[in-house]
C-alpha cells in the first residue's frame, strides 16, 4: 500500500485511549483521520490529544464527510454488529473489538456480509499476537509437544463491588458478563493455539445472580472438542488476591507449556527438559507489542499479503459461548 490507510475510529472509550491510539499514531502506514463518539466533547478532546483532525458525534456523518479506507469499532458490545455492517456497506475494511457481535446469528451476518463485500473484517483478539503466545504456538505447530490433550485458562481481575462498570453490567448492552468479557478471549486463545478444533459439548456454571437483569461476575466452563482435546476456563471480575491472574497452560503427549510466564517443557530422551526460549524481551511491553503486531497483520491482510483470520472460527466461537450460557442457565451439559 503506497499511501497510508485512512482510518476512522468509532468510540472514544478506554480501549481506544489506552490500547489503539498510542500505537496507531506511531504506525506510518496508518493515518487516523477521524474519531466519532456519542459524546462530542469527549471525542473532540481525544482527537486534540492525539492529533486526529476530525471529530464527530454521528458515525454516518463521519463516513460521509471524510475519505476513509477502514474503521476501527470500539463501541459497547451491542453496537458492534451494526457498526461493522455499516462499515462494510460503505466499502470499508473493519477492525472490531471483541466480541464481533453479541450472538451467533450476529456473527454469521457479519461473516456473510464480509464475504459479499470483499472487504476484510478482523476481530481484535490481541492476545494471539503476544510474543509469548507466538512462541508457544511455534512449539505446538512443529509438533514438539505432541498432540495437545488439554488446556486450562484462567483470567481473574479485581473490580471492587463499588466500581461502576457502566454498560458492561447491563445485559442488554453487554450481551454477557465475565464469561463474554474475559472468557471469550481465553476460549479463542485456547482454540487458536491448537488449530481451532470444533467444540462438541460443554458444561458450565456461573456464580448465582441476585438480579436477573444483571450479568455474571464469575463462571467456569469445560469444553470437549472433536479431536478429543479438552478446555477448562475459569473467569472472575471480583477476584480477591495479590493481583490480576491471566494464564493459559496446556498438556501434550510429548511435553507441556503455558504463558504468563512463558514455559515450555519437552521429554528429551526420557528427561523432562525446560526448552522455553529466553532473552527475547524488548523495551515494549507484551500488550503494546501485541497491539502493534495485530495492526501489522491487519495492514498485510488488507493488502492481500497475508491470510486474514477466519470469520468461520469467530462464528464457531460464538456458538460455543451461546452453549456455555445455555448450560449455565439450564444446569446441564450441552451438545453443539
Amino acid at each position: 500500500m503506497s499511501s497510508p490507510l485512512r482510518l476512522g475510529i468509532v468510540g472514544a472509550g478506554a480501549v481506544t485511549q489506552v490500547a489503539h491510539l498510542p500505537v496507531l499514531k506511531k504506525i506510518k502506514q496508518i493515518e487516523v483521520v477521524a474519531l466519532v463518539d456519542g459524546d462530542l466533547v469527549k471525542a473532540s478532546a481525544l482527537a486534540d490529544r492525539f492529533g486526529v483532525p476530525n471529530a464527530f458525534e454521528d458515525i454516518q456523518e463521519m463516513i460521509a464527510s471524510t475519505q476513509l479506507d477502514a474503521l476501527l469499532v470500539c463501541t459497547p458490545n451491542h453496537l458492534h454488529e451494526s457498526h461493522v455492517l455499516l462499515g462494510l456497506s460503505s466499502g470499508l475494511h473493519v477492525m472490531v473489538e471483541k466480541p464481533i457481535a453479541t450472538s451467533t446469528a450476529g456473527a454469521e451476518r457479519i461473516r456473510d456480509a464480509a464475504a459479499r463485500s470483499g472487504k476484510l473484517v478482523m476481530t481484535a483478539m490481541t492476545h494471539r499476537y503476544r510474543r509469548d503466545v507466538q512462541a508457544l504456538r511455534g512449539f505446538i505447530e512443529k509438533g514438539s509437544l505432541g498432540s495437545i490433550t488439554s488446556l486450562q485458562g484462567v483470567w481473574h481481575t479485581f473490580r471492587p463491588s463499588r466500581a461502576v462498570l457502566g454498560w458492561r453490567e447491563r445485559k442488554a448492552e453487554a450481551g454477557g458478563g465475565a464469561m463474554l468479557d474475559l472468557g471469550l478471549t481465553v476460549l479463542d486463545l485456547s482454540l487458536w493455539l491448537v488449530g481451532n478444533p470444533a467444540p462438541v459439548r460443554v458444561s458450565a456454571t456461573f456464580d448465582r445472580l441476585e438480579d436477573p437483569r444483571a450479568v455474571e461476575q464469575a463462571g467456569s466452563a469445560y469444553v470437549v472438542c472433536d479431536n478429543g482435546a479438552s478446555i477448562w476456563v475459569d473467569v472472575n471480575w471480583r477476584h480477591v488476591g495479590p493481583g490480576e491472574r491471566f494464564e493459559v497452560g496446556l498438556r501434550g503427549t510429548k511435553g507441556s507449556g503455558g504463558i504468563n510466564p512463558l514455559r515450555v517443557w519437552q521429554d528429551l530422551n526420557g528427561i523432562a527438559t525446560d526448552v522455553a526460549p529466553t532473552g527475547a524481551g524488548t523495551v515494549e511491553n507484551l500488550f503494546t507489542s501485541a497491539v502493534r503486531a495485530e495492526w501489522a497483520h491487519f495492514l498485510t491482510a488488507v493488502a492481500d499479503r497475508s491470510k486474514s483470520p477466519s470469520l468461520d472460527a469467530q462464528v464457531r466461537l460464538h456458538r460455543l459461548v451461546d452453549a456455555i450460557y445455555r448450560s449455565a442457565a439450564e444446569g446441564k451439559e450441552i451438545t453443539l
